[in-house]
């Protein structure tokens, strides 16, 4: 069974797919193999592949264990405070905030993934969530005809892209700024959907390619200062 804290807002049953599925995201983001991650957190390697494909139940123990082999917490893993916006832990005590050259962010950029278009509309202010990939310079989404982001072409906008570890308090965040454009040419569109371009989450018809090509990208890293130990230890 899935120990779980009934006083902590915010968090849903646990789901031992989700758990699966969330071990090996989290895995994979730090760069280990299974071997290794089975070894650091003293389980056999073909539990952890039996784990991370199937919905099993975890043992407390080895859950716990895992969080720390994977720097990060069983509520994290469990899926806690998902429907709560990310950033509520207490700040690391030496934080450094740096700024990102122009190569670095695009080094966060390139992977694609779900980025925020911030452009003005009739109402106002508007940011809306993407699925984007980067093509040649570009970032590149798909949107509905009639939609608030289809408005935004021709005019500038903002994109962001971000990560937060919640269990360092750590992460990054990209800002690009330029001018959206409708993306035409069939060719390329078909070029993407060959590459696999991700269905937008949002599903629907949403057959409208739109691209902004940056005149300006900057980023900032939030980390952790490493202090050294005091002296005569």
């Amino acid at each position: 069974m899935f120990m779980q804290n009934a006083g902590s807002a915010g968090k849903r049953p646990a789901d031992p797919g989700d758990i699966g599925r969330r071990i090996a995201l989290r895995r994979r983001q730090l760069g280990l193999s299974l071997r290794e991650t089975a070894a650091r957190a003293g389980m056999a390697e073909t539990y952890l592949e039996y784990v991370e494909s199937s919905p099993a139940a975890v043992d407390i123990a080895a859950l716990t264990r895992l969080a720390g082999t994977l720097g990060t917490t069983t509520q994290q893993l469990l899926g806690g405070g998902l429907d709560l916006p990310p950033g509520r832990e207490r700040a690391n005590a030496h934080p450094v905030l740096a700024e990102l050259s122009t190569a670095e962010c695009w080094a966060r950029l390139a992977p694609g993934g779900v980025g925020r278009v911030a452009l003005s509309s009739a109402e106002g202010p508007v940011v809306l969530p993407v699925n984007y990939r980067v093509l040649d310079g570009a970032l590149v989404f798909r949107t509905t005809a009639t939609g608030v982001l289809a408005s935004a072409v021709g005019g500038k906008v903002a994109f962001e892209v971000d990560q937060l570890d919640e269990a360092l308090c750590t992460g990054w965040s990209v800002l690009a700024t330029g001018t959206a454009a409708l993306l035409e040419d069939q060719e390329t569109t078909e070029h993407l959907e060959h590459r696999g371009f991700p269905s937008p989450w949002a599903g629907g018809d949403r057959d409208v390619w739109v691209r902004i090509e940056p005149t300006a990208v900057t980023g900032r890293t939030i980390r952790t200062e490493q202090t050294p130990p005091p002296s005569g230890r």
